[in-house]
């Protein structure tokens, strides 16, 4: 009976240790996981700081390429005032010599004063010595105004000889305007032209020359395209250029269209790319219509015009000024790009208008695509498109069939480790049904893989030795409960994880079917927009059939009839 108590007394004792023993076990477990716990955070909060870090590098980067851009920008300005500033005094200098003759309001001599000013003070400039030789006509000074035009020829015959042949057209010297016109067009190679055609081709298609001069310029804008036609791969070569020029039209996909597409399909940049080529059909058709539709509005007089004109020649196209206007553009898209100097210096490549000489076609898809950069009227920007049509048109085919080949016929879906894919978003039973039976085996897999382990096992093992040979000793008995703990243990929480698995499976499954069910409907609205989006391809073919080139040789100074033939 002793025996008895001091054995029941000792396995209480047993009991009340392994009990101790237990719960220690179990405050061990919570500490571990609150530190596994806490290191998944700062894991979590140092991906999110070097991310952030990363941004800030970046947008400090951006920042100081603004400033540095700015800063360039202020010296190219400054350097373009100091070498060139004076070329503004000439420039008002020859536009107020002729408003001062249209009104009689100044002195011959105080004309021919300025422009002696002027000649000594840009010794270089080419429209110097022409404001001799205008103040030297108003005074009947044949022989200084023919020393003058020679020296302006000899400075630079070219816009000398546009210049003189605007001024005399401004003036109503018809006979001599076509002169000087003839002089300059039989300089040009229209493989290599000079800026200041720009001007002609605006003065051309604003009639600024009247029917005959403007007769003249259609037949050589025709003889230039035959010429330029006749080189070998000239076809394929104008594609390319236009298919560039009309790329750069394309605009990106706001992102939050088709997000769940975006998330969970691989297929998207493919999708994402044939739609914003679909989109560029109406942008394009938009821009072309827009110029075309706009009216002309005359200018008040031909004066005015041709003052115009003259202002654009001597400030905007001078050759000496090129490489300061190349860094100054440069630096303004750096500004306007907010510092991305890649961004910038490809839209400063793809514009191609500061370049010091053009071929004929180059400088018709300037006109068209860059009005604003190359300095192009309404009338010019017609004019250019008409000219252009059949290559936009050919460019616009080409680019059409490479989107169209380009469109994937079925789109890929991934959720996790499970892929599907859709034509149209008809299949969406078909799918759900995959999904279902993807996560079931995924869920018995799991629940497979939820046993006891090898020290599991070994435990119970162990446990069984230690209590057949420790029936009397009390540290083998306390080893083998220690063992069987390990053992229950496991099973335990075996057996809680069942629950678990299967509800976190019945959730997955749960949200993955919405998942499924909201990209198979982004993928019906994609389709559904692509197909409106590519039925808009067939309006810039329509439009374009219906100019001409003769449409857009209008004189806005005179009714005559304008044909190029």
């Amino acid at each position: 009976m002793s025996e008895r108590t001091i054995s029941t007394a000792n396995l209480n004792r047993i009991e009340n240790s392994l009990s101790s023993i237990n719960n220690n076990i179990t405050v061990i477990h919570n500490q571990v996981a609150t530190v596994e716990q806490q290191l998944e955070s700062t894991q979590s909060d140092l991906e999110l700081l070097a991310v952030e870090f990363r941004e800030y590098v970046r947008q400090d980067a951006l920042v100081k390429n603004v400033q540095l851009a700015e800063t360039r920008l202020v010296k190219v300005r400054q350097e373009l005032e100091n070498k060139y500033g004076h070329y503004e005094d000439v420039r008002r200098k020859a536009l107020g010599i002729l408003q001062a003759v249209d009104s009689s309001l100044v002195r011959k001599s105080t004309i021919e004063s300025a422009s002696e000013e002027q000649l000594l003070a840009a010794p270089r400039y080419w429209l110097a010595p022409c404001l001799i030789a205008l103040s030297a006509w108003l005074s009947d000074n044949k022989e200084l105004a023919e020393k003058a035009v020679i020296e302006a020829l000899r400075r630079d015959d070219e816009k000398t000889s546009l210049f003189f042949a605007l001024v005399t057209r401004r003036g109503g010297r018809y006979q001599s305007s076509r002169a000087w016109l003839e002089r300059y067009l039989g300089q040009q190679d229209p493989t290599e032209l000079k800026r200041e055609i720009v001007v002609l081709i605006d003065s051309f298609s604003n009639g600024i020359f009247g029917p005959e001069a403007r007769a003249k310029c259609g037949l050589l804008v025709k003889t230039w395209l035959e010429e330029l036609s006749q080189k070998a791969g000239f076809i394929e070569l104008q594609r390319d250029k236009w298919k560039q020029a009309l790329l750069s039209r394309k605009e990106t996909l706001s992102p939050a269209q088709f997000p769940h597409l975006q998330r969970y399909s691989p297929t998207w940049p493919q999708l994402q790319e044939v739609l914003e080529g679909a989109k560029l059909h109406d942008i394009v058709f938009q821009y072309f219509n827009f110029i075309l539709t706009q009216e002309i509005v005359p200018s008040k007089n031909l004066a005015f015009a041709v003052d115009q004109l003259l202002d654009i020649l001597v400030s905007e196209f001078d050759e000496d000024e090129l490489p300061l206007r190349r860094e100054e553009r440069l630096n303004e898209l750096i500004i306007k790009q907010d510092g991305d100097k890649n961004l910038a210096q490809n839209l400063f490549v793809n514009e191609k208008i500061l370049e010091e000489r053009f071929d004929f076609t180059q400088l018709l898809t300037n006109f068209s695509m860059y009005p604003a950069e190359s300095n192009a009227s309404i009338a010019t920007q017609k004019l250019a498109i008409a000219l252009s049509k059949e290559w936009i048109n050919h460019a616009h085919h080409d680019l059409t069939a490479e989107n169209r080949n380009a469109v994937p016929v079925n789109v890929e879906i991934t959720l996790e480790d499970w892929t599907g894919s859709s034509r149209d978003g008809s299949n969406e039973g078909e799918l759900i049904t995959s999904l279902k039976q993807h996560i079931q085996l995924t869920k018995e897999d799991a629940l497979l893989r939820n046993k006891l382990g090898f020290r599991h096992w070994l435990s119970l093992t162990a446990g069984i030795v230690f209590f057949v040979f420790g029936i009397s000793t009390i540290v083998l008995l306390i080893v083998s409960a220690l063992c069987f703990l390990v053992f229950f243990n496991g099973m335990r929480n075996v057996k809680k994880n069942v629950s678990i698995i299967e509800q976190n499976y019945d959730e997955l499954l749960e949200n993955h079917q919405q998942i499924l069910v909201a990209v198979l409907s982004d993928i019906v609205d994609y389709r559904r927009e692509y197909e409106i989006e590519d039925a808009n391809a067939s309006k810039l073919d329509d439009l374009l059939d219906q100019i001409t080139p003769e449409q857009y040789t209008y004189s806005t100074h005179d009714t005559a009839r304008a044909v190029i033939s």
